[in-house]
């Protein structure tokens, strides 16, 4: 039953929200309804880990109730592995977003409703095993995104607003008709949205092939496949920091959590045949992404850049098929999502401050924001794969999970991914030298004050995140892998 409260907290915190007026205790609740998620993810995996079942990689503490029976569409609710590592992100970032946007004085009932509606669809899309469950609580997720961007953020926000829900709407319409071809394929003759269903009767061939590509274009989208990336830049520096935040930590994971979970394991003949083309738009991601990076002058532009190279390592994980490259591409997604929102907040802070966000605007800012720097220096060290922290663990496991497959055309792949981490670090360094270091320019500054106690919560739960899986990886690969070896068997 306790699955079930990851449903149930987000929309009673949203119901309790709705008749509230006091700003104070608006943020309150939402701060106490995330805090609470946070528990029964805990609480989850608790359980998990005590179940004498938990190294077969089954799915546990399921549901499954009938909730259309004309087109046989159940209320599937579990977890595994793969998705309880993704709900502790999810928390996380929720938890770290509210505290960022704890001053928000904009219409703010508005604002905490629609981050917690986010939450509710992260939440519902990583417990869901019913792939029209699982497409409800995508969709459910969309809307609010470009709520956030058109009513609460900057630049050109109506443009970017209005191409990101175009874009992940149109990838959904592509999506959903993969998971319509699945539905109706499936080899028993009885047609079925139920993943473990699906997994144990298998597709044919012929089948697999012409279905495969519309989820794997559709759950692309969402993770920033090249050449479908475009609405993540414009999307991520217009969106507000909570915002930002939850796309980029979040919102970008459903789709590698969908091509985990749904193109690889549900159509693995399929993916075998695709492989060497998933691996080529990889490649183009990362580089694309690294050199696109360098050349960006605006912070929030460098991270989104950014943001779509490393999340090209998730699809190379994905695209090379073996057990070690997918585990690499499941500790990418929790990597990202945790430096990417530590960014991105430290982003919003520096920018609450200094009213700008272009690099060669600020210097010395150190002196100024010792916490906030060291927010900023801890996500783009993390970024740039140093040993100790997440993206190094990350990266370092599909790289060689992908040397491995000796193949030649991926082992330069391989090579060339690798080679990316050079211009990570040239970016990162860059910019972290220009804006923390150097001479001092205060001219911005309204009062040179320091992250506040939200700010501190915030960054600290984020980083203590990105430390964890950087130096204590086993803990994350013990839930994992059985998971993965289950999937793929």
């Amino acid at each position: 039953m306790i699955v079930h409260f990851l449903i149930i907290v987000p929309i009673l915190t949203i119901l309790i929200m709705l008749f509230l007026q006091k700003q104070q205790v608006i943020r309150a609740v939402a701060l106490t309804g995330a805090i609470i998620q946070l528990l029964i993810v805990i609480n989850v995996l608790w359980q998990y880990v005590l179940n004498s079942d938990m190294t077969s990689g089954n799915v546990m503490l399921q549901t499954n109730v009938m909730w259309f029976a004309p087109l046989n569409i159940h209320y599937s609710v579990g977890v595994d592995g793969i998705s309880i590592v993704m709900l502790f992100l999810t928390a996380l970032v929720v938890i770290a977003a509210i505290l960022v946007s704890w001053k928000e004085e904009y219409l703010t009932k508005e604002f905490f409703v629609l981050l917690t509606l986010l939450a509710l669809g992260a939440y519902g899309f990583f417990i869901s095993f019913d792939l029209f469950l699982m497409f409800f609580f995508l969709e459910l997720a969309v809307i609010p995104k470009f709520l956030l961007i058109l009513n609460w953020g900057s630049g050109n926000k109506t443009y970017s607003a209005i191409k990101l829900v175009l874009m992940l709407i149109g990838a959904s319409a592509i999506l959903f008709m993969g998971i319509l071809g699945i539905y109706y394929a499936s080899s028993n003759g009885s047609p079925s949205f139920n993943m473990l269903t699906l997994k144990d009767s298998g597709m044919a061939y012929h089948l697999q092939l012409i279905f495969f590509p519309f989820l794997f274009i559709g759950f692309g989208v969402f993770t920033a496949l090249f050449p479908f990336h475009t609405w993540v830049p414009d999307g991520h520096s217009a969106a507000p920091t909570a915002g930002s935040m939850f796309l980029a930590g979040i919102s970008m994971k459903l789709g590698g959590y969908g091509l985990v979970r749904l193109v690889t394991m549900l159509m693995p003949a399929a993916a075998q045949f695709y492989s060497p083309y998933i691996v080529l738009l990889a490649v183009i991601g990362i580089l694309y992404g690294a050199f696109a990076t360098m050349v960006q002058k605006d912070l929030k532009y460098m991270n989104a850049y950014s943001s779509v190279s490393h999340c090209g390592f998730v699809v190379l994980g994905i695209g090379m098929l073996n057990p070690v490259a997918i585990t690499g591409a499941v500790l990418q997604m929790i990597s990202h999502g945790l430096m990417t929102a530590l960014f991105f907040a430290a982003i919003g802070m520096i920018y609450s401050r200094t009213h700008t966000r272009i690099i060669k605007e600020m210097g010395g800012l150190l002196t100024y924001l010792p916490f906030i720097g060291g927010l900023f220096i801890l996500a783009g060290l993390a970024s740039l794969g140093l040993p100790g922290l997440s993206g190094f663990v990350a990266e370092v496991t599909v790289l060689v999970g992908s040397w491995q497959l000796p193949f030649l055309p991926y082992r330069i792949a391989t090579i060339i991914a690798a080679a990316s981490i050079v211009v990570t670090a040239v970016y990162i360094l860059r910019a972290a030298g220009t804006i923390l270091m150097g001479n001092t320019k205060a001219n911005h500054f309204d009062t040179p004050i320091d992250a506040r106690w939200y700010e501190k919560w915030a960054g600290v739960l984020l980083g203590i995140g990105i430390l964890i899986v950087g130096v204590l990886p086993f803990l994350i690969l013990k839930i994992i892998s059985p998971t993965i070896h289950y999937w793929q068997s």
